[in-house]
């Protein structure tokens, strides 16, 4: 499974941006999907994750109420959809891929996932 994340750039604080994340295989509505983010000299950060089908979703308090994951089961990609931007924001963002049984499952823990993309920078100037 190949993972490719685009939809990253430069933006002014307060400005919104989606980043998308699209699958390589036609059986992406079998994994779960999540978002993280990780910046110069921190560690990598869980975001948002989605279900299988897109109708649970989890976030991390920092962004709640902001950023908003979604899924296009038929396009095989999630979205993570960014309002009001701050430069605290500033990070690679990478989407991951988790194989689960459980349409509803949700995952926070980076070391579950079975698949990354490369990433995608977001900068946010203030």
């Amino acid at each position: 499974v190949q993972l490719a994340e685009s939809g990253g750039g430069l933006v002014q604080a307060g400005k919104s941006l989606t980043l998308s994340c699209t699958a390589s295989i036609g059986t992406f509505r079998r994994y779960a999907a999540g978002w993280f983010r990780q910046a110069p000299g921190k560690e990598r950060e869980f975001v948002a994750a989605a279900s299988r089908d897109g109708v649970d979703t989890d976030y991390a308090d920092s962004v709640k109420g902001r950023f908003t994951v979604s899924r296009d089961v038929a396009k095989n990609t999630v979205y993570l959809q960014m309002n009001s931007l701050e430069p605290e924001d500033t990070a690679v963002y990478s989407c991951a891929a988790k194989e689960t049984v459980f349409v509803s499952s949700l995952f926070r823990t980076a070391n579950v996932y079975d698949y990354w993309g490369q990433g995608t920078q977001v900068t946010v100037s203030s």
